[in-house]
């Protein structure tokens, strides 16, 4: 092994990697060098190589490591000391105590470390539980694309007082235990004449929800709205009407934007009627809990405003958070920082609300939460967070036989080291935030608390490698994060996933994700399905994700009728082949199994039994949750996100509808016997 490759493996960076079993491709040696670089180490030369070495030798010698992680049921175990060092753990409380026997208590402590030599220094001790949270008996659960849920009295796109009414019903009426949304994290706005990026899985920040989930008349507020301000907030009322109903009557793309600007204005005529006294002592409360955090996400959304979207290209003294000139700018614009406070304070109070009304309504878990990969560069989170991320470089994923150049999904990863250093507590904030009003959390692409694919800047995706994490680290973040909240960790492990991965996940309480179409004996000719029975209990079982067709699109061919359309395929006659092919081997398995009969000569009835019978599959598994992808209980057709698409598709921006493609608002969706026989058929699958 070269130096390089020496220097690259004591910093967990790949020089190869192994696509399938028994192949291997060497990573471009300007990758390692790139990578190396983002991580702060020199390796430009071969001198620069052998300094980095040494110094990373000397690094291996210090007292303590940054970071330890420990287990409740068993003592601190510090890495070798020098004889006679004295060892005191701190704990979260403040209390201290000397290091024996005793198994500390779940929390994130710190470990103090005198040596003889008069050398000090002190580490972060992790101690999760033995395991997350995990669901008792049997739980299914509706997945819900939130801005796709509109009611006749949202403004254009569903909000979270839809939320609520659909937790208030579907708890009592389907039986239902969870509702999985979609990241709600709020957005980067987009440069003047653009369209803000719809995709919540590239957020400005994965901290705080976005303000356009906002219902705006229930905030309490708006009823101390006097005349005067009533009028100013009526044409606002008649423009989120218009919206509404391009929507739900002229089956126009939600416009997230127009929804924004018409709430925005709203806001600005909420924002001085004051607060009583208890949402007043409410509102300092989320301050000081959010902390510098909640500070700088406004500061950002201020800045926004006044330079615009990206931070990059501000004024040098304002591209970071903690220089003299942003704490001045914040300073001047107080008043629009105050706002932006405001909004995120009424956003997080409506959250509750609807994980509230889940759990009145009976459910076990209520709200499943979505945790997105990583935030845009652009945004909030990689502003204030510099100092964590990696500069100049990319999270994505290597070639594979699905997409040969790779994939480069434009979010900054962690820096390891930075992390180790600061003993996960941006991790930790950033679980603990979103599960504050969750009974679940899913944590999108797990497999990045191991491993994340790094592409340098201007590099093609297929030129990247891989980082390694401390997975002990990271997950036990999760898990106390989890534990603190009783919350439920679900992780998507869909995808190239390294031996050993998903059993560490188990261990951990981490439910996997299983999709029906990807449970199969891929070893076996003809790769038949796995059976019901060897399925993996501890999982989120569900048919179909947002980045797949629906299934009534599957059954009846429309989905890759328009993957051909937008000209997705390489082979369309191929892909349609195999298509209809996969449609008859599940329907031939359905039938085996006794799920499925001869069927109704109408196609709408023949395919409304073949989705239940779909479903009917999953409630044979042994699958604790059981996610029920809400279009499939309508009959809807159309995909929410077709992956490879930007223009050509209206990805993220689509109602629920029912199979002829008219949307179906919150209100008759209720009504809905189809979906209520899907759910039933989940709960009850027959013989």
């Amino acid at each position: 092994m070269d130096a390089l490759a020496r220097l690259a493996a004591a910093h967990s960076v790949a020089t190869s990697y192994a696509p399938s079993p028994g192949e291997s491709i060497e990573v471009p040696r300007s990758t390692v060098v790139a990578v190396l670089a983002a991580l702060g180490v020199d390796a430009g030369t071969p001198a620069a190589v052998e300094a980095a070495l040494a110094q990373r030798a000397e690094r291996t010698r210090r007292l303590l490591p940054p970071t330890l992680v420990a287990r409740p049921s068993a003592p601190v175990t510090p890495p070798p000391v020098p004889a006679g060092t004295v060892c005191t753990l701190v704990l979260e409380d403040g209390s201290r105590r000397p290091l024996d026997a005793t198994p500390p208590p779940v929390g994130r402590h710190t470990l103090h470390a005198l040596a003889p030599d008069g050398r000090a220094a002190h580490a972060t001790v992790l101690v999760p539980p033995d395991t997350a949270p995990t669901p008792g008996a049997r739980d299914i659960g509706l997945m819900v694309q939130l801005y796709s849920l509109l009611s006749r009295d949202s403004w254009g796109m569903g909000d979270l007082a839809d939320l609520a009414a659909l937790a208030r019903w579907a708890g009592p009426a389907l039986g239902v235990g969870f509702l999985q949304l979609n990241p709600l994290h709020a957005a980067v706005p987009a440069p003047e004449g653009e369209t803000v990026d719809p995709s919540p899985y590239r957020p400005a920040t994965r901290r705080f929800a976005d303000p356009v989930h906002l219902r705006i008349e229930a905030i309490p507020e708006y009823a101390a709205l006097d005349a005067a301000a009533r009028a100013r907030v009526a044409p606002l009322l008649e423009r989120a009407a218009r919206l509404r109903r391009a929507v739900l009557d002229e089956r126009a793309p939600i416009d997230r934007d127009a929804v924004w600007a018409a709430k925005r204005a709203a806001l600005e005529i909420l924002h001085p009627v004051p607060l009583d006294a208890a949402r007043a002592a409410a509102f300092r409360a989320y301050q000081d809990d959010c902390g510098q955090a909640l500070t700088d996400h406004a500061t950002w959304c201020a800045l926004v405003e006044l330079h615009g979207p990206d931070w990059h290209r501000w004024p040098a003294g304002l591209r970071r958070p903690d220089t003299a000139e942003t704490a001045a700018a914040r300073d001047a614009h107080r008043p629009l920082v105050d706002f932006h406070r405001w909004l995120t304070w009424l956003t997080d109070v409506q959250l509750a609300d609807a994980q509230r009304a889940a759990r009145d309504a009976g459910m076990g878990i209520g709200l499943l939460h979505d945790l997105a990969v990583g935030v845009h560069p652009d945004g909030s989170d990689a502003w204030a967070g510099q100092d964590v991320l990696a500069d100049g470089m990319s999270v994505g994923a290597p070639p594979d036989t699905f997409n040969e150049r790779g994939q480069d999904w434009g979010l900054p990863p962690w820096r390891p080291d930075a992390l180790a250093e600061a003993g996960y507590a941006p991790c930790l904030e950033l679980a603990g935030a979103l599960a504050r009003h969750a009974g679940g959390l899913r944590v999108d692409h797990v497999m990045g608390q191991f491993r994340l694919w790094w592409i340098p800047r201007g590099a093609e995706p297929r030129d990247g490698t891989y980082v390694g994490y401390d997975a002990d680290a990271m997950l036990a973040v999760l898990a106390l994060a989890a534990h603190r909240a009783g919350a439920v960790l679900v992780g998507e492990d869909l995808g190239t996933v390294e031996p050993g991965v998903r059993e560490r996940l188990a261990e951990r309480g981490v439910a996997g994700t299983s999709v029906l179409w990807f449970e199969r004996h891929w070893d076996r000719e003809g790769r038949p399905p796995l059976d019901p029975a060897d399925w993996r209990a501890n999982c989120l079982a569900t048919v179909t994700t947002h980045d797949l067709p629906a299934t009534a699109g599957r059954f009846d061919g429309s989905d890759v009728r328009l993957r051909r359309r937008l000209g997705l395929l390489t082979e369309p006659d191929r892909a349609v082949a195999e298509a209809d092919a996969e449609v008859r081997d599940w329907t031939a398995t359905f039938r085996r199994m006794g799920l499925l009969g001869d069927g109704p000569a109408e196609e709408e009835a023949a395919e409304e039994e073949w989705i239940a019978a779909a479903y009917r599959f999953l409630a044979l598994t042994p699958a604790r949750l059981v996610g029920v992808w809400l279009p499939d209980g309508l009959g809807d057709r159309r995909p929410q996100n077709v992956p490879g698409t930007w223009r050509q598709y209206p990805n993220w921006r689509l109602p629920v509808a029912d199979a002829g493609g008219r949307p179906i608002p919150l209100e008759e969706l209720t009504a809905s016997e189809r979906l209520a026989r899907l759910v039933a058929s989940v709960r009850d699958p027959g013989p």
